[in-house]
């Protein structure tokens, strides 16, 4: 009768709780943001430095002088406290914090609205924001509401050309960018255990783009497969008949293609229905799509042929960069003329290394397409790897099942 979220957290649904943080992060942009406040504070000290990650990856490198210099004033905090520190070129928070930093039953914070990436290790993974993370330098600990959950059942097997990005759109739109507000989505069902570690992060890491506080999947034999490539112990969880304030069903056989339109996430159509929309530039990459194993999808559609559309590849961690690099994805990649940038978020949140110009019309692998945010006055569709390889190959929108 007991969700996830309450065993990790140790209290039932609606009850608020202090909480010893097992791991906190932050990145260059909410870094500095946290450090202003932790000055404020009166710099007290750092309680638990182990346990803080600083990870450069949203303006990495720096786009001007001005980043350069806050991001090394974050460089000289993370020396002077010996916190643990990644800087440019490693990857995205979320990223290099699966690549072996977090366990299941964990709890982690990181001050970025997409940290529920992590709950795909059976973690509970949440953001907050720059003055929480203060706190928590300060602290160890945080505070927080347990959250309802909503049970994600998945049945069934995708189809050739569907890819999980498709199943989270999907969700997202079926319940809505605030169906489940401050819930916490559990992926369970018979089909839970055969998502690869790859998809469920993409599937977690979507879930606050329905409101939710985080998504998990039950840590399992696939988690542990995944963990012991970092040599980190899993300790697998069963589901305690799990009492869901609602419940939603996928049978994944009935995903097709789709697209999230201008500007919003939770509005999908059909990619067959938007076969043909031009196309100034297609982007592959992001926390949600920028793992190794979606370069490859992408670099199998691409191999051998040209890319009509200038396509910006950027991969989400120096280990999926080198994975690209020794494997010939890259290779592959760039032959097609793709442009590959460095570990990092990219042009994803408007900043550099690819922001559209007014008017410009994007395809893109991120997570949101709200207005303004890869670029002033232009508009951009969300996808798969799959759809934006196939797309990038005709300078227009194109259904991935037609080339695969």
């Amino acid at each position: 009768m007991v969700t996830l979220s309450e065993k990790i957290l140790g209290a039932q649904a609606g009850t608020y709780i202090d909480r010893i943080v097992d791991k906190a992060f932050c990145h260059d942009g909410t870094g500095i943001q946290a450090k202003i406040i932790y000055d404020a504070m009166g710099a007290p000290g750092i309680r638990k430095p182990d346990a803080i990650y600083i990870i450069y990856d949203h303006i990495a490198p720096a786009n001007n002088s001005q980043t350069a210099e806050l991001q090394a004033e974050l460089r000289t905090l993370a020396r002077i406290y010996q916190v643990r520190f990644w800087d440019i070129g490693s990857g995205i928070c979320h990223q290099v914090m699966a690549e072996g930093q977090v366990q299941p039953g964990e709890v982690v914070i990181g001050a970025d609205s997409h940290s529920c990436t992590l709950g795909a290790l059976g973690a509970f993974a949440t953001g907050v924001g720059a003055s929480d993370m203060a706190g928590i330098w300060v602290s160890g600990e945080t505070w927080l509401r347990v959250p309802d959950s909503i049970g994600i059942h998945l049945s069934g097997t995708l189809n050739t050309g569907v890819e999980w990005k498709d199943a989270a759109l999907s969700y997202v739109a079926g319940l809505g960018m605030d169906g489940a507000t401050y819930a916490a989505l559990e992926f369970t069902g018979e089909s839970a255990a055969s998502v690869p570690m790859e998809g469920r992060l993409t599937l977690c890491n979507m879930a606050v783009e329905a409101g939710a506080k985080t998504g998990l999947f039950y840590a399992d034999k696939e988690t542990e497969r995944y963990l012991a490539e970092f040599s980190v112990p899993c300790t697998v969880q069963e589901p305690d008949n799990p009492t869901y304030v609602q419940e939603y069903d996928i049978e994944l056989a009935d995903l097709e293609p789709v697209c999230a339109v201008p500007h919003r996430v939770d509005t999908i159509r059909p990619v067959s229905d938007l076969a043909g929309t031009h196309l100034d530039q297609v982007f592959i990459g992001t926390c949600t799509n920028g793992r190794f194993e979606d370069l490859a999808r992408a670099a199998r559609i691409l191999k051998g042929h040209r890319v009509q559309v200038r396509t910006i590849v950027v991969p989400a961690s120096e280990r999926d960069y080198l994975q690209a690099i020794t494997s010939g994805v890259a290779a592959d990649l760039v032959q097609a003329g793709c442009t590959i940038g460095p570990p990092g978020c990219g042009p994803c949140l408007g900043a550099h290394m690819g922001v559209l110009g007014e008017g410009e019309v994007a395809l893109s692998t991120a997570n949101r397409n709200f207005k303004n945010r890869m670029g002033v006055g232009a508009s951009y569709y969300l996808c798969s790897p799959a759809t934006a390889a196939a797309s990038a190959l005709h300078g227009e929108i194109t259904d991935p099942r037609e080339v695969i």
